[in-house]
């Protein structure tokens, strides 16, 4: 195999990004975890909190944090048993179980956004003009639609950023 093969610009550009993303997860990692909640945890409290009513079947919340059946209900026995989250049936669906965010996990998430949003503004936005954060979120919207088409399901319009 060719030696070059390994300078490929496109393991430079990936390696990047999955670098960025892990380190930007360490920086943010504590604030969180002083809420008591995990990157996992968190992820799923802010889905259920911009998705219409606080409310996403578990399958949607499994696909959208990329987790298997069995990781979303185990996410979710955590979430539940904080009481941070319950579990309603479907109404419609005997099959469908709700995951629907409490009034607790609405105010655990309202004690640690402000900390939060200050490190994203630290960490990552900061970073860049308003003109090249636009650019960012729409090359990401463009990355995420691809290898994660459902994704955007039952998510919340996207973010004003601040100047």
């Amino acid at each position: 195999m060719d030696a070059d093969v390994f300078d490929d610009p496109r393991l430079t550009v990936t390696g990047l990004f999955f670098e960025a993303h892990e380190g930007l997860i360490a920086k943010l990692a504590p604030t969180m975890a002083k809420a008591g909640l995990s990157p996992l945890d968190f992820g799923a409290l802010m889905r259920l909190t911009r998705s219409p009513g606080g409310r996403l079947r578990m399958t949607d919340l499994a696909a959208q944090l990329f987790l298997s059946t069995s990781g979303v209900t185990r996410v979710v026995d955590r979430l539940q048993r904080g009481d941070l989250v319950r579990r309603e049936s479907s109404p419609d669906d005997r099959r469908s179980t709700y995951a629907v965010l409490t009034t607790e996990g609405t105010a655990r998430l309202h004690g640690v956004l402000a900390d939060h949003l200050d490190d994203i503004e630290r960490w990552f936005t900061s970073l860049y003009t308003p003109e090249e954060l636009h650019h960012l979120v729409t090359d990401l919207r463009t990355l995420r639609d691809a290898v994660h088409p459902n994704a955007a399901k039952n998510t919340a319009p996207p973010p004003t950023t601040s100047a």
